[in-house]
C-alpha cells in the first residue's frame, strides 16, 4: 500500500488549482481606422455650375413659352385652324396695320392720340359728324353688333372716328352713350384704315384687336341680315382671345 497523500492530476482539487492559475490573456490593441473623403477637383465645380446655369436659362425660356403660348394659340387657332378658308364673314387684313400715333380730339376738346384706345377689341366707324341716313344706320348697327355680344360686349368697345367740324345731330345723342367719339383729319386716317376697292372709308366697320392692331374690315353697307354674321366673326375673335385679353383695359 502505497499510502501517497499524491493526488493525480484528474482530482477536483487539482482542477481548481489550475483555474486559479490560469492568467486572462489581455486583446491586443488595433490601430483607429480614418476614412479620407477627397474633395471635388476645380473643373468639376465649375463644370456643375456652368450646368445649372444652362439648366436655369432652360427653365426660363419654357417659362416664356408658357407666358406667352395662349396668344400664339388663340391666333394660330382663329388664323390657320379653319375647316374652311372662308369660313370669315369679315376680310381679314394682312398684314395687319397697328394704329399710329395719330392726333385726334375728343368732343370736350380734349387732345390725345389715337394709340390710347388700345387695350379692348374696337368696333370703329368712320363718317362726317352730319350722319346722314347711311351713317345712322351704320352707328345703329355697330350698338346692336355689340349689344348682341351678352356678357362679351364689355371687352368691346364702339368708337366713332368723325373726319370733319361737323356738329353732330342732337338726334345721335342717346346712341351715342357709352362709344368713344374722336375727330380725327381724314388725311391721317387714310394712312391706318382703308376701304374696299369702290367704296369709301364710311361705308364699312372695322374691328381692331386689343394690341392696336387693325385686323378686319366688315363688308360695306351692312344690314340686319348680313350683321348676323359680322356677329359670328365677333365671337369666334372673342373666344380664340379669352384666355389673354380680359374685359377692361
Amino acid at each position: 500500500m502505497s499510502g501517497s497523500n499524491l493526488l493525480d492530476d484528474s482530482s477536483p482539487l487539482n482542477v481548481r488549482d489550475h483555474k486559479r492559475d490560469t492568467v486572462t490573456q489581455p486583446t491586443p490593441d488595433h490601430p483607429l481606422g480614418l476614412t479620407v473623403h477627397s474633395l471635388p477637383a476645380p473643373e468639376q465645380s465649375m463644370a456643375d455650375d456652368a450646368a445649372r446655369v444652362v439648366q436655369g436659362r432652360w427653365r426660363l425660356v419654357l417659362l416664356m413659352l408658357v407666358c406667352a403660348a395662349p396668344v400664339i394659340a388663340s391666333y394660330f387657332t382663329y388664323y390657320v385652324v379653319r375647316p374652311d378658308a372662308r369660313r370669315n364673314f369679315g376680310e381679314l387684313i394682312q398684314p395687319q396695320r397697328p394704329v399710329p400715333e395719330l392726333a385726334a380730339t375728343a368732343l370736350d376738346g380734349q387732345a390725345l392720340v389715337l394709340s390710347t384706345l388700345k387695350g379692348q377689341w374696337l368696333l370703329v366707324s368712320v363718317g362726317s359728324g352730319a350722319c346722314g341716313p347711311a351713317c345712322e344706320q351704320q352707328l345703329y348697327l355697330q350698338r346692336q353688333l355689340r349689344e348682341s355680344l351678352g356678357k362679351e360686349k364689355e371687352r368691346v368697345d364702339r368708337v366713332w372716328l368723325v373726319t370733319d367740324a361737323q356738329a353732330l345731330p342732337t338726334t345721335l345723342q342717346e346712341g351715342l352713350k357709352g362709344a368713344t367719339v374722336l375727330r380725327v383729319a381724314p388725311a391721317q386716317l387714310a394712312q391706318w384704315l382703308e376701304p374696299a376697292p369702290g367704296h369709301t372709308l364710311a361705308e364699312h366697320l372695322y374691328v381692331v384687336d386689343p394690341m392696336g392692331n387693325w385686323m378686319m374690315r366688315l363688308p360695306a353697307q351692312l344690314d340686319l341680315a348680313s350683321a348676323a354674321k359680322a356677329k359670328r366673326d365677333l365671337e369666334r375673335l372673342l373666344r380664340a382671345s379669352a384666355s389673354w385679353d380680359p374685359a377692361g383695359r
